[in-house]
């Protein structure tokens, strides 16, 4: 992997032009910039020991090349305050010795976001990661290198919604992922899921899923391989809340959560077993994870997903490292290990970001997209109105789609407030682009779409917000569940994040009046993805479809509805 000072080397150039984007189209930035990156340079890296990890997670059904702006807050509270992955912004690049304006800067954080995107192009693409992945096969050896699919992977598009997630299962399987685990897969449905498990060829491990009848494992929980001559043993782990964030009804045999001392027991029989190394391939999120290391014995790596955060390098947390490799294919995590004496002895650790416009398509990966595609390729790309501003999603309290999709309820459902969920994923289009239905659908794809209109009272709604931020900054991180606040249009509210749960919303406020929204008065609420069963409504993708149809040019004006205190 390329080196930081190679990285500001190869970022000058750009970073000095960085200003000419914006009036020329970037042509030139980017032109330099691609100069100034190569393949060569992105697989650069400090290889040791006999094993490789390879990580990918929460690619959310793209296989073709995205812009995605990182979030430009991301709070951590009590234990997780101030500390990766909590930083966003110059705070980010700071605590990473990453020069801004550099390659490095544009992949991790929302700093210059539109210039630097102009300049270097959009990330991701699953025949980009092919590349990366069948290089990086070949230097080491097939012999040394594990594939591991943090899960979140068959949802998230236009044709993963028409295929049940086919698309995904065909492209993936060419990369040969040697283990998975999951999350949003379950909302595809436990039949589904079981029809796909059957099929894809390699394992879907979960610890922490058990049937509800007999209180027994539903998958298998651990997988054996030898890697370098060292035996590995990789467990899974689900995401933990699934019957809580998404519908019960869609898995209502299986039972989830945490359950760490279940995974002692499967760490534990690992190293009876003659395991060297212990990987858990996690969808828990980050700050659970980062918990999970120090209440959980014996696993040397924890390569977490689901809370889509990206830290260019490994963390240490007592004898366990710790990787998040990021969201929507952008990036590549790798993870070197030497063992000896059957202990990890030393390691390298990278976040490799996929450039699209360095690496060259991998042909056979490129052609399997093709033909998944095909048949979806006229409307998937037909296009519905352009974008005037930055459309973005992520972030703690909002997102400009979200903001979109908010204003779209309120007029296309007449009512008098929206809410949008805080979905992590979602891409992001820059100002000036089309909205095409493969957009939209980033923002929307999912089999629980209607928008419902109900009347609920102040008070209701209060305990919505309250509930939904509890779940975001509880200070214990095994009762937060992922995601972020969940958005809000015609109202306004004060947030402390700090405080505890009853007590950390307050101010709010019904938009259109000014007045305070009372806690015995009914307002019409309009919103959507309720995990509810048999919810009355058009489908998102199709009243937004509508929305901003009718709109033409979308404009994103700054959103000031949510005041953030005591931070």
């Amino acid at each position: 992997m390329v080196s930081r000072r190679e990285f500001l080397q190869f970022g000058a150039v750009a970073g000095l032009t960085a200003g000419l984007s914006a009036g020329s189209g970037g042509s030139l930035t980017r032109a330099l910039a691609q100069q100034k990156l190569s393949q060569d340079d992105l697989l650069r890296f400090d290889s040791k020991g006999q094993i490789t990890l390879l990580h990918l997670t929460d690619i959310h059904g793209q296989l073709n090349p995205v812009y995605f702006r990182p979030p430009d807050t991301n709070i951590g509270v009590g234990n997780f305050e101030g500390i990766p992955p909590h930083l966003v912004g110059e705070e980010f690049l700071s605590h990473f010795d990453i020069e801004a304006g550099t390659p490095l800067a544009y992949a991790h954080t929302m700093v210059d976001y539109v210039n630097l995107a102009r300049s270097y192009g959009k990330l991701g693409g699953l025949d980009r990661t092919a590349t990366l992945v069948k290089a990086i096969r070949a230097e080491r050896g097939e012999d040394k290198v594990l594939f591991l699919d943090g899960g979140d992977t068959w949802q998230g598009s236009y044709t993963s919604l028409k295929t049940n997630g086919q698309d995904m299962v065909d492209c993936m399987k060419l990369l040969k992922p040697d283990a998975m685990v999951g999350h949003w897969e379950f909302t595809f449905g436990a039949d589904r899921v079981l029809e796909i498990v059957e099929d894809m060829g390699y394992p879907f491990l979960a610890s922490n899923i058990f049937d509800n009848e007999w209180d027994e494992p539903v998958f298998e929980s651990t997988a054996y391989f030898e890697k370098g001559g060292v035996k590995i043993a990789v467990i899974g782990q689900a995401m933990p809340y699934t019957p809580i964030a998404n519908p019960r009804w869609m898995i209502p045999d299986w039972s989830f959560g945490i359950r760490p001392e279940v995974l002692q027991t499967n760490v534990d029989k690992a190293r009876d077993e003659g395991a060297e190394v212990v990987v858990l391939l996690s969808h828990d999120g980050f700050d659970v994870d980062q918990k999970l290391a120090t209440v959980v014995n014996g696993i040397d790596v924890i390569l977490t997903g689901h809370t889509h955060d990206a830290v260019p390098r490994a963390i240490e947390i007592n004898d366990t490292l710790l990787l998040s490799s990021g969201s929507h294919g952008k990036y590549l995590g790798r993870i070197d290990l030497e063992v000896s004496g059957g202990k990890v002895t030393g390691f390298s650790s990278n976040l490799i970001p996929i450039f699209a416009d360095v690496i060259e398509p991998d042909a056979e990966m490129a052609a399997k997209i093709a033909e998944v595609r095909a048949p979806y390729e006229s409307e998937a790309t037909r296009v519905i109105g352009k974008s005037e501003g930055l459309l973005y999603r992520r972030g703690n309290f909002n997102g400009s789609w979200d903001d979109l999709i908010c204003q779209g309820i309120l007029t296309e459902r007449d009512t008098e407030i929206s809410l949008s969920p805080g979905f992590r994923w979602g891409t992001t289009l820059l100002p000036g682009q089309d909205i095409t239905i493969d957009d939209l659908y980033t923002q929307t794809s999912m089999n629980y779409p209607s928008v419902y209109r109900l009347e609920f009272t102040g008070q209701q709604l209060k305990d919505i917000l309250e509930d939904v931020c509890d779940n975001l900054f509880n200070k214990d991180p095994f009762f937060q569940q992922g995601g972020d606040m969940v958005r809000v249009g015609g109202m306004s509210y004060t947030c402390a994040p700090k405080q505890d749960i009853g007590s950390r919303i307050s101010d709010m406020m019904l938009l259109k009046t000014g007045e305070p929204i009372e806690a015995g008065k009914s307002y019409v609420v309009g919103g959507w993805a309720s995990i509810n069963e048999n919810v009355e409504g058009p489908a998102i993708y199709d009243l937004m479809e509508t929305h901003i149809s009718n709109l033409g040019t979308v404009s994103a004006p700054e959103n000031r509805a949510v005041k953030v205190v005591g931070i």
